[in-house]
């Protein structure tokens, strides 16, 4: 028993609050009064077809039992053929035997006609005899003398008398509800068994070792979705928590190296004596202390924007943005703008201006002689080009220079300085605003092509 009662609370509890228990007491219930019906009707069918049957019967040995008679034969006991009842009667008036069939020989009547001209009804009240159907007809003038009846009685069977039927139909009803919910139970059960196997290994998975998929069954359907879904997001999970550890790796290095060297050149300074120069040391420490801001201003962008932390929106005109910003830089390389007017966007400035300096910067680095600057409408969408006459990327490691602190040898050889951070920015903030950043192919140096979802004025409904 005490093995026995946390089985019995569970499937109790699982009764009363689970999807399984609540659907199968549903069927049940449905089926129960379904089947009911359906017994109910079945049964009045029965008992009308086996009294259909005995009428029948009774009928015709009541019919060649006549015709007997009228052909002036008078026998006792009085003869059943082979397709006849084996209980046949003649009574009188006043209810006396007058001949009978051996079955019934020295039995009393078997109904007392009385003043009637026919019989044809359910009889019950004769002891030792289970109910019957009895036809009757009386014939005028016969061997039997005026007015006598002939009867003819068929025992209806058992299973039409009226608590046999209902007994056997209530338990017919009972074993078939029995099935009914067991099938029910087994079979949502053995549906629910993949989701309880991807639970469990949830579960596992949860403690830690994100490496691990839930199993897919081969099932179709939405199981086989849920499943396929939760290891698309384990997958996401897992690439997050890697990217999140390389990003807090590489943070912590590149956050390190300038600290360590302000933190060396003022240990130096102090070991020099009081008439020593002071302003290369501090000019190099105030160079590690901008590169350090730079590292830091450049992750809290990077936070705010995998937080997607809200920002103001306008409409801004990608080429009077473009046409502001080239105007901004410091003499270098020339800059060849080829701006469209009117390619309105909606965005945040701000960020939109970060991007586009991004660009700038990392083609500044890479460029021989000349960048271009494009801006114009392209299959429905803002396009921003930003191309230079460098060495150009290959196509392999494109991706790579948009992930965080990526930085390829030339990039680190151009700007040792450099963070690694202002492309993956620039992309995430592309991607914000629906957009996408890539590197495109060119015939010399870098194509990096930024698109954006033009701004469509509201409808007077989206307005309202």
């Amino acid at each position: 028993m005490k093995n026995r009662e946390p089985w019995v609370s569970a499937f109790r509890r699982d009764i009363r609050s689970s999807v399984r228990g609540r659907a199968t007491v549903l069927t049940v219930v449905v089926s129960a009064v379904i089947l009911a019906l359906a017994l109910f009707g079945a049964g009045v069918v029965l008992r009308g077809w086996f009294s259909d049957q005995n009428e029948d019967l009774t009928e015709r040995t009541v019919e060649a039992t006549v015709h007997a008679i009228d052909r002036g034969e008078r026998r006792n006991p009085i003869p059943v053929g082979t397709d006849e009842a084996s209980m046949i009667q003649v009574v009188g008036l006043d209810g006396r035997v007058l001949a009978a069939s051996e079955e019934l020989q020295a039995r009393p009547a078997l109904v007392v006609p009385g003043g009637n001209t026919l019989i044809n009804r359910k009889v019950c009240s004769n002891p030792g005899v289970r109910c019957m159907w009895v036809y009757g007809v009386r014939i005028r003038d016969s061997v039997y003398g005026q007015d006598a009846m002939v009867l003819a009685a068929s025992p209806l069977p058992l299973l039409t008398t009226g608590w046999v039927l209902s007994l056997i139909l209530a338990g017919l009803w009972a074993a078939v509800l029995t099935l009914i919910g067991w099938w029910t139970w087994r079979t949502i059960g053995l549906a629910l068994e993949p989701v309880d196997r991807i639970r469990k290994e949830v579960v596992e998975i949860g403690k830690g070792d994100l490496s691990r998929r839930v199993p897919v069954p081969p099932t179709g359907g939405h199981i086989q979705r849920l499943a396929e879904a939760v290891n698309e997001t384990l997958a996401q999970r897992e690439e997050a928590n890697t990217r999140e550890r390389r990003f807090v790796s590489d943070a912590s290095h590149d956050l390190r190296n300038p600290i360590a060297g302000i933190q060396a050149r003022l240990e130096v300074a102090l070991e020099e004596p009081e008439d020593y120069q002071w302003r290369p040391m501090l000019r190099e420490a105030l160079n590690d202390l901008q590169r350090l801001s730079a590292i830091v201003h450049d992750l809290l962008e990077l936070s705010r924007l995998d937080s997607r932390a809200p920002m103001p929106m306008k409409q801004i005109d990608l080429a009077e943005l473009a046409r502001r910003e080239v105007a901004r830089r410091m003499p270098g390389v020339a800059i060849v703008p080829r701006l469209e007017s009117g390619v309105i966007v909606q965005a945040n400035p701000v960020r939109l201006s970060r991007v586009l300096n991004n660009l700038l910067n990392n083609a500044e680095r890479h460029a021989d002689t000349r960048i271009d600057v494009l801006v114009a409408r392209e299959d429905g969408q803002a396009r921003l080009e930003v191309l230079d006459d460098g060495s150009g990327i290959p196509p392999d490691v494109r991706e790579r220079v948009f992930e965080r602190f990526s930085r390829l040898a030339e990039s680190k050889k151009r700007d040792p300085q450099g963070t690694g951070l202002g492309l993956p920015i620039a992309r995430e903030i592309a991607e914000i605003y629906g957009g996408s950043l890539t590197i495109q192919d060119s015939s010399k140096g870098a194509r990096f092509v930024l698109r954006l979802p033009l701004y469509r004025e509201p409808s007077g409904d989206e307005a309202q």
